[in-house]
């Protein structure tokens, strides 16, 4: 019996390549295989780029069939790979790395290449079997990678961004949901890391919801502008090679295929040259990086201890601290997202120069900039839910030394500033200070206040009023 060849040869423009017999990709990609050896991360690690790729495909191929440049039979045999290919059932073929020259060639044409064979194969034909259904002629009829790669990486952003502000939303509930739990808890609150003035527990982490929720809207109103895309631009934006109608047909099947509302930007020139879109969304990521990172800052400082430390707030115990110190017990969780915002920091820095980087009618480092942001979207959507679910909803109270606190702190006589005059105020805090005795009793010695004027004006619901109220 002849045993099966373990290879098969393709051609592209630069000659003959041996493909893997069994393989789903072609020519086209083993050079890629052979020219990107550099992060090791095949680009079916981006799920979400790889269903927006599939969508634009699929979306093509109906549009190519509606304008009568492509058959109803192979049209259909494509439509039918699309939905194959988007459901992560070839996976193991799309293995081109995400870091890559060509400003997403590779990608494009691994995806091309594997929708083809997977349509043959539905159509009882072998692989390679390019003279019936090409990836060139065929499946990217209309097409061009400056068109189809930008626009996928939109859309996957689009896709990974819904998970991301689910994930915010469900993190600013939780520090909601413990700032009313803890709204009664009187606190000395600090600014400078020095004392302030009272407030409630409640109202501090209340305001990290609050917080959150502002970055809600930034992160959405980031992603709506990345719903704009420069499909049927083909080349550079003048609509080469492409049908009469292509762009319009197009991206009506494409809102169909890919569940987002896109829209076609008034200027495809432009619009293939520009990426000022990613820009905006690495900054609203990178804002909500850097403050989440703020707030596990705080999260940390108010935990720390548990006896010469703040020791204000307790985190839930994730697992031993230390190898060499027995008890020990570290505040893990907001560490590992305190990392994450550096990661994402360091993205926004690289999408930066990228964009910056970009030349005449096209940028060609899509690659890097698709990779940077969809893995910070990705890092910091489990990075919030991590928070949520490991430490945020259980956070605890030391109330009683919060109120030892309350009662030692000299931050309480601003609140009898405006009855007894700055100056004595600041008279009862230096001598609180210097003598160790309490703002109270100061104030009453000096006969300033009336007993039940100065325990009106120290009761909890006056010091910690002035913020308004808790509306979480």
């Amino acid at each position: 019996m002849q045993a099966r060849p373990v290879t098969r040869l393709e051609r592209d423009s630069l000659g003959t390549v041996e493909v893997p017999a069994g393989a789903y990709w072609g020519a086209h990609t083993a050079r890629a295989l052979a020219n990107f050896p550099i992060s090791g991360t095949p680009v079916s690690q981006h799920r979400e780029l790889v269903r927006a790729l599939a969508a634009v495909k699929q979306a093509a191929a109906r549009a190519n069939r509606d304008l009568g440049v492509l058959d109803a039979e192979r049209a259909d045999l494509l439509d039918r790979a699309c939905d194959a290919v988007a459901a992560g059932r070839y996976d193991d073929q799309l293995v081109v790395d995400v870091v890559q020259g060509g400003a997403g060639t590779s990608t494009h044409m691994n995806l091309n290449e594997v929708v083809t064979n997977v349509a043959l194969e539905l159509a009882g034909r072998p692989r390679g079997d390019y003279g019936y259904l090409s990836p060139l002629d065929h499946t990217n009829r209309s097409q061009s990678t400056n068109d189809v790669y930008p626009t996928a990486v939109r859309i996957a952003l689009v896709l990974a961004s819904r998970a991301l502000l689910s994930e915010l939303e469900q993190l600013a509930d939780a520090f909601a949901a413990k700032s009313r739990e803890l709204a009664d808890v009187v606190k000395i609150g600090r600014t400078q890391l020095q004392d302030a003035v009272p407030m409630t527990l409640g109202q501090e982490l209340g305001a990290y919801a609050t917080t959150l929720r502002e970055d809600h809207e930034r992160l959405r109103e980031a992603a709506d502008l990345l719903r704009e895309v420069n499909l049927g631009g083909t080349a550079i934006g003048t609509g080469i090679a492409a049908p009469p109608g292509f762009a319009s047909t197009v991206l009506a099947h494409l809102r169909v295929t890919s569940g987002v509302e896109v829209v076609g930007a008034p200027d495809l020139v432009e619009s293939t040259s520009d990426a000022g879109a990613f820009l905006t969304f690495s900054g609203a990521l990178k804002r909500s990086a850097v403050k989440l990172s703020k707030i596990c800052n705080d999260l940390r400082l108010l935990s720390s201890g548990p006896q010469a430390g703040l020791g204000e707030i307790t985190l839930p115990p994730r697992q031993a601290g230390s190898s060499i110190m027995p008890g020990k017990v570290n505040p893990v969780i907001p560490e590992v997202v305190n990392q994450i915002a550096f990661v994402v920091v360091g993205a926004d820095t690289t999408v930066t120069m990228a964009v910056e980087a970009g030349q005449l009618q096209l940028n060609a480092f899509g690659p890097v900039v698709a990779h940077s942001l969809l893995q910070a979207v990705a890092w910091l959507t489990r990075g919030m839910a991590t928070l949520r679910e490991a430490c945020v909803v259980g956070i605890g109270a030391d109330a009683e030394r919060l109120a030892r606190l309350v009662a030692r702190s000299v931050g309480v006589v601003t609140a009898l500033a405006p009855d007894i005059g700055h100056a004595a105020a600041a008279t009862i805090a230096r001598t609180a200070l210097t003598s160790g005795r309490d703002v109270v009793s100061l104030v009453a010695e000096a006969g300033l206040l009336e007993p039940e004027q100065l325990a009106q004006r120290l009761s909890p619901q006056a010091l910690t009023s002035a913020a308004g109220p808790n509306h979480l």
